[in-house]
């Protein structure tokens, strides 16, 4: 194989990598002193001349002459014998440059040449795509889905780079077929081995926080600060927001005219109910509006151990619980503090009985369930329709008439 034509296969990178000149003159010449050490021990006296653009390329080795008899190191010295077949009038002391030929390197090492070009280049693909992506780390990305493995969503963007979307970073109602366009955050840039891999997240805060930076101008421009954004994904959020401007209503404008602005958002998180509310350092008041909807009555607060006890009357308690216990958690969550719901006034008549007391007869695990809800009183059971219960907990109509046949029961006694 011919220089030329070597370097044209070569050059081949170039276009389909977008290397720049500078940077494959650079991978090229480093490939060639390999090779120039493996054969001659040394390339100290070898000068390449590189010139991608126009695929060519020369090797010369500089040998000074020495007296036949004196010829100690074949690769620096020539002897003045094999120098006037160069040139007739050389003297023992100057110096000889002659072309190397690639074919003189034998075809292994030729092959070898070309396999270490491609491991270089790929290794330079891969830093840069490692840096690249790791500058993206925390910004919203988007890419089409290649395929879906039931472990992860695989998918590609308009560069051909991989991304991988994890089950584990989906929102549960997800459902992705090959084509959809897929939005998400960059949340990291893995090694395996020497390639970067890629993972997105849509179960992210970050991700919340930076979908009201693209849909809400004052997020974006800095009139509004984004505090503190806590999620169960695709279930519940909230979002605490602040701003320097007292002209501006921070929540007002987040949720726009009939929450014409956060809609894509809640469309985008799979219907995620997400609750905007305003930040105060007034923490009776923030932690009040953390457990909105529910309207509190009054609050204690013990700062050194961060919790605090909230007082309610009986019909706010399942709004500030929510479901699942999704509200009373994510007001913890936001405000830092660990929430303790307890039942002002007359919540409950001097006859009403703990649920835990049946626990003979009622499992925990059910016990549990209506706890979750803001019901931890046979007559706060009893008070409540079969169907709303049903709807509210995660519980079968058979066990909750069941319950209710126990706590009846124990009324009629």
């Amino acid at each position: 194989m011919e220089n030329l034509a070597l370097i044209d296969s070569f050059s081949e990178f170039k276009d389909d990598k977008l290397i720049d000149r500078v940077t494959l003159m650079a991978i090229l010449e480093d490939v060639f002193r390999n090779a120039l050490k493996k054969k001659y021990g040394s390339d100290d006296n070898f000068d390449i001349i590189i010139n991608p653009d126009k695929g060519d390329m020369e090797i010369w080795r500089r040998r000074v002459i020495v007296a036949d008899e004196d010829l100690d190191f074949e690769n620096e010295e020539i002897s003045l014998s094999e120098a006037r077949k160069i040139e007739p009038d050389f003297e023992i002391g100057e110096e000889v440059s002659e072309e190397v030929k690639l074919i003189d390197l034998g075809r292994r090492a030729i092959l070898a040449l070309r396999q270490n070009l491609i491991s270089k280049i790929h290794e330079h693909d891969n830093t840069n795509l490692y840096k690249q992506f790791k500058d993206l780390i925390g910004d919203i990305y988007t890419a089409e889905v290649h395929h879906v493995r039931p472990k992860a969503v695989i998918l590609v963007d308009d560069e051909g780079n991989e991304i991988v979307l994890p089950k584990e970073k989906q929102i549960p109602s997800d459902f992705f077929r090959k084509g959809d366009n897929v939005r998400g955050i960059i949340e990291n840039v893995e090694l395996k081995g020497n390639k970067p891999q890629i993972i997105m997240s849509r179960t992210s805060e970050k991700f919340l926080e930076k979908l009201f930076e693209q849909e809400i101008p004052e997020v974006f421009d800095g009139l509004i600060t984004i505090k503190k954004v806590v999620r169960i994904p695709g279930e519940k959020a909230k979002v605490a927001v602040d701003s320097y401007d007292d002209r501006i209503d921070p929540v007002g404008a987040c949720v726009g005219m009939k929450g014409s602005r956060i809609h894509g958002i809640v469309r985008e998180l799979g219907n995620e109910n997400i609750d905007v509310i305003n930040y105060t350092n007034n923490l009776q008041l923030y932690i009040t509006r953390a457990l909105s909807p529910a309207k509190v009555s009054s609050i204690k607060i013990d700062e050194e151990k961060k919790t605090a006890e909230v007082y309610l009357k009986l019909e706010e308690v399942s709004k500030a619980i929510g479901r699942g216990g999704h509200n009373i958690k994510l007001a913890g969550q936001l405000t830092g503090y660990e929430l303790d719901v307890i039942r002002e006034g007359n919540v409950a008549e001097d006859d009403d009985v703990e649920l835990t007391e049946f626990s003979d007869e009622i499992d925990g695990w059910i016990i549990d369930e209506f706890a979750k809800i803001g019901l931890d009183t046979a007559k706060s059971i009893l008070s409540q329709d079969v169907n709303d219960l049903v709807r509210r907990t995660d519980l079968e109509e058979e066990t909750i008439l069941e319950v209710i046949k126990i706590l009846k029961e124990e009324f009629e006694d």
